[in-house]
């Protein structure tokens, strides 16, 4: 693993990299996401910085503050005890260095300290780059499967972590 990277919580006024990492990911890997890259080119300002503040939201930057990844953790407000992770996402040329599994583990490092008992993960079948991912850091399949909500013909696989 580099140390030529470093991983940090987001805070508000990283939104425009937030956004930036975010719409990098929607336009490079545009099935792996449950959201799209049109919807969220239109949000404002306001929006990314909303997003960060709801969520656990950690950026991997390099040692000159150029963000090559990104993954966030939400509270299920559906599953108390739950954190979700989502937006996962390591730009390719920073890949291969460790960073997804960094980023995995800030996430369920901050569930673990806010209480949570599980991190709860949805990958798409197209994706066994990211599954393998997942499965290194401890997450296994449920059995559950939720169809890609702008692509139903795709599935995406439950996996969870307990804490």
């Amino acid at each position: 693993m580099s140390d030529r990277y470093r991983v940090r919580r987001a805070v508000a006024e990283d939104w425009s990299v937030s956004r930036a990492i975010r719409l990098q990911a929607l336009a490079e890997a545009p099935l792996a996401f449950a959201s799209t890259l049109e919807r969220e080119t239109a949000f404002d300002p306001d929006q990314w910085r909303e997003r960060i503040a709801g969520a656990a939201q950690f950026l991997a930057e390099t040692d000159d503050g150029e963000v090559v990844g990104t993954a966030t953790g939400v509270a299920d407000p559906g599953e108390p005890g739950t954190t979700l992770l989502v937006a996962m996402f390591v730009a390719p040329p920073a890949r291969g260095q460790g960073l997804g599994d960094r980023l995995v583990a800030a996430v369920v490092d901050q569930a673990r300290s806010d209480g949570a008992d599980r991190v709860l993960l949805h990958v798409v079948e197209t994706n066994p780059g990211a599954e393998r991912l997942y499965a290194r850091c401890g997450f296994a399949r449920t059995g559950a499967t939720v169809p890609l909500p702008h692509r139903p013909d795709l599935i995406e696989h439950e996996m969870v972590l307990g804490l």
